[in-house]
């Protein structure tokens, strides 16, 4: 009998307040491809996520660029509450992207109206990631998004 073990990365997942705003963000506002949506009411869903009185969830699962998938839900029927973590607290995620132009980019997004942690682009000076570019932003439940140039 073999051991369990750890073989590969399926995805990763942020919980929004309305999975529509957050796809016309995701989708339009960054470009990423939407793969499906579903509504989840299942009785294994409820077995999975344990949360008394859950009506539904809806998902959505966005490709990003590369082949990573990255899914949405949204939790019906039960109170919800902002995480309102800031990057430093233990139990806060993000998710980095890679991008092309990042100082273009950053202009543009500020011009859509986009929240930013980061005041500029930053250079990376050192580490593994030297040479590279990055900014802190926030999609519209306040999810930290990492904006990265990879450098030469």
């Amino acid at each position: 009998m073999s051991k369990g073990k750890i073989v590969g990365f399926i995805h990763s997942g942020i919980t929004v307040k309305n999975l529509e705003e957050a796809l016309e963000f995701y989708i339009d506002t960054l470009g990423l491809e939407l793969l499906s949506t579903q509504v989840a009411s299942s009785d294994y869903i409820f077995d999975i996520v344990e949360i008394p009185g859950l009506k539904e969830i809806k998902i959505a699962f966005v490709q990003i660029p590369g082949g990573h998938v990255f899914e949405i839900l949204e939790y019906v029927g039960v109170d919800t509450y902002p995480g309102n973590a800031r990057s430093c607290d233990y139990g806060t995620g993000h998710i980095c992207l890679r991008v092309a132009n990042l100082d273009e980019l950053f202009i543009e997004l500020k011009s859509k109206g986009v929240t930013f942690k980061s005041k500029k682009v930053a250079v990376i000076t050192a580490g593994a990631n030297k040479g590279a570019k990055a900014v802190y932003m926030l999609d519209p439940d306040g999810y930290i998004i990492e904006l990265m140039e990879k450098g030469s």
